[in-house]
């Protein structure tokens, strides 16, 4: 099961959206990135504060047209910190997060009650599965090698990937990142002999899922549907 993208009336922000930073609290990164999310936030207070049922968030990132498209940038640090300021202050679990990065003056948010959607037929989602926690290498070793036993390399240019995490103890959005970073055979590797640094900048969209399973316990499950962009 995924969800599908939010369609719905956009509000369009304020201010450019942030990437991740893990400077410390005092440097002007975190700074700009709490006043980032405090507008954000105030934007959607109405319509989350109403929320009752799962939710999905989306996030459109307009960048300029200087500014490369497919090189850095990467989704998930765009949308992983919003994510989790967003469900911090939610009463009901957020399910789905999309973002999108294009060259455009404005950014945009949305946040909608989750719509479930049907798995694509076919053979195009490999399936994966760890054990390990994600702190740990292991982790990205183990969805690496299976995807590399199954999955062929996608062809140069934009890529549009979504990730449906199945979980039955873990955080999913502490997932997001290391999942990426084992995905260099479906991605390719930015640097030789580098290893968890794919060429991520090229995902141009980004679908993000949870589905709750409690008899997992710790285990994981990740469905992979890629597509070039």
């Amino acid at each position: 099961m995924r969800y599908a993208r939010p369609e719905g009336p956009a509000l369009e922000l304020g201010t450019q959206p942030r990437l991740a930073s893990w400077d410390a609290a005092t440097h002007p990164n975190q700074v700009r990135l709490r006043h980032y999310h405090r507008h954000a936030a105030g934007l959607v207070a109405p319509t989350l504060g109403a929320m009752t049922e799962p939710w999905s968030l989306r996030l459109d990132v307009g960048l300029p047209d200087s500014v490369p498209l497919l090189d850095q940038h990467d989704l998930d640090n765009y949308a992983y910190p919003l994510a989790q300021h967003l469900a911090r202050h939610a009463e009901v679990p957020l399910v789905s997060v999309w973002c999108t990065k294009g060259h455009h003056s404005n950014s945009f948010i949305r946040v909608e009650p989750a719509v479930a959607r049907a798995d694509p037929d076919g053979d195009s989602t490999i399936s994966v599965h760890t054990t390990a926690s994600a702190s740990n290498t292991a982790y990205k070793q183990q969805i690496h090698d299976q995807l590399a036993r199954h999955a062929a390399a996608l062809p140069g240019g934009p890529v549009v990937l979504e990730l449906a995490f199945t979980v039955g103890r873990r955080n999913w959005l502490n997932l997001w990142k290391p999942t990426i970073d084992a995905l260099e055979p479906l991605l390719g590797r930015t640097t030789p002999g580098r290893d968890w640094h794919p060429r991520d900048g090229r995902i141009t969209e980004l679908g993000l899922h949870l589905i709750e399973d409690l008899s997992l316990g710790h285990a994981v499950r990740i469905d992979v549907l890629a597509s070039a962009g």
